[in-house]
């Protein structure tokens, strides 16, 4: 009986242990209202993120100043606002299908500039306004690195914790993956390497399994702010770094990861600073598309839902909610405080230049989006001294040559000075 009583004993104990196996192996409930249905219909590699060219591909060609503008900066701390928006539609507006533009100084408008087609009467003749969206491309890296950088601090975790802790555990971490910290991420200097501008979940996974040579030398890579909506889904608890979804891990962590983050954008960042509803995908009729320069009258390109390739780009915004962003991050308290915004600033987070000017330092962050045949989508996003912000959206290249939109903007600034 004794025998008896311990086999029975030792077999309840086998069944329990074989029914938690059992139950940590089945797939889990998905969350977030997302349905099997998505999951079966969502796609990690789309056609339309495949064979863009980014700013990372495109070999920036410095502006040059037209005859009679100033080479330099006059010695001083003033800018002269209205030189500065004169001379820059003089630069630009005949180089360009269409760009909108607004210099505002301590979050209030000062200069502003619409010019020509944000849709050409081949796409239904739209004009560019200040509330028209379109794609920042990686100026998405800015309001990524605002959302991680809040994120960590709300958690109370160093920006210099390593990465490793929260990535998905099914994931293969190559070597040297374990000395990665959310500061290289967000100033690039992770030591990933990936060729052209892929950075959906694929290539993200693959990149971590590779493993790194060496962390701390800087390479600009999109997949490190893809992994930053990762990151942020899992540290914000939308979903286990430990989930499993049997068969279809990759495609379910990749669905989840872009609703988490939009979702934290749009409360954590977006939502406080006034702006509503932003996503990855074109909206019904407040959109800019693409074009080359020339335009020829030929219709323009849609770059899609972008979702994909959300954290490294994605984000449709306008002028004006870019803006907002700005002001609100810069001085308003609402996102972060205003000493915190300045550290995120100071050490690059989300930023590609801090140049020393006469007046100060000014931080910009460009953004660059086509496709093969040279339809174009690009801005810029500069923190300037003097409490100014200016953002300036363009969709095509910028003349013959595709002249640098972000140099455009500093030169014009530094020869404003006075």
């Amino acid at each position: 009986m004794k025998t008896r009583s311990i086999l029975s004993s030792l077999s309840m104990v086998l069944a329990l242990f074989f029914s938690f196996q059992v139950q940590a192996q089945q797939p889990q409930k998905l969350p977030l209202g997302i349905t099997e249905q998505q999951v079966r219909d969502h796609k990690i590699d789309p056609d339309n993120i495949r064979g863009i060219k980014t700013e990372k591909e495109i070999k920036e060609v410095d502006f040059k100043f037209s005859a009679g503008f100033l080479a330099t900066p006059k010695n001083g701390t003033t800018l002269n606002s209205s030189n500065f928006a004169s001379q820059f539609h003089s630069a630009i507006k005949d180089q360009v299908t269409g760009y909108a533009l607004q210099l505002r100084k301590n979050g209030a408008p000062n200069q502003t500039l619409i010019w020509n087609w944000a849709k050409t009467p081949a796409n239904g003749s739209k004009g560019w306004t200040l509330d028209t969206r379109m794609h920042v491309a990686s100026v998405s890296k800015l309001i990524t690195g605002i959302a991680m950088y809040k994120l960590l601090e709300t958690k109370g975790i160093s920006v210099d914790a390593k990465i490793i802790n929260y990535l998905p555990a099914y994931w293969a971490k190559g070597q040297n993956i374990n000395q990665i910290s959310f500061r290289n991420l967000l100033t690039h200097t992770s030591g990933i390497e990936v060729p052209g501008s892929a950075t959906n979940f694929a290539t993200m996974k693959g990149e971590i399994a590779a493993g790194v040579s060496a962390v701390g030398g800087y390479q600009y890579e999109n997949t490190n702010f893809g992994l930053c909506r990762i990151l942020i889904s899992v540290i914000n608890g939308d979903i286990s770094k430990n989930a499993n979804f049997g068969g279809v891990n990759d495609v379910t962590w990749d669905l989840i990861t872009i609703n988490a983050y939009r979702n934290y954008v749009q409360a954590k960042v977006l939502t406080p600073a006034g702006v509503a509803s932003a996503g990855f995908t074109t909206p019904a009729s407040n959109n800019a598309f693409a074009y080359r320069f020339p335009h020829l009258n030929q219709g323009g390109w849609n770059s899609g839902d972008l979702s994909s390739v959300s954290g490294g780009a994605g984000w449709r915004l306008s002028v004006t909610e870019v803006l907002k962003v700005m002001d609100h991050f810069r001085r308003k308290n609402t996102i972060l405080p205003v000493a915190k915004a300045q550290y995120a600033l100071d050490n690059g987070f989300g930023i590609d230049r801090i140049i020393n000017t006469p007046a100060g330092k000014l931080y910009d962050k460009n953004g660059s989006w086509g496709d093969g045949a040279g339809n174009t989508e690009q801005c810029v996003a500069t923190f300037l001294p003097g409490g100014y912000e200016i953002v300036v959206f363009v969709n095509s290249p910028i003349g013959a040559g595709a002249a640098s939109l972000r140099n455009m903007v500093k030169d014009i600034y530094l020869a404003n000075l006075q």
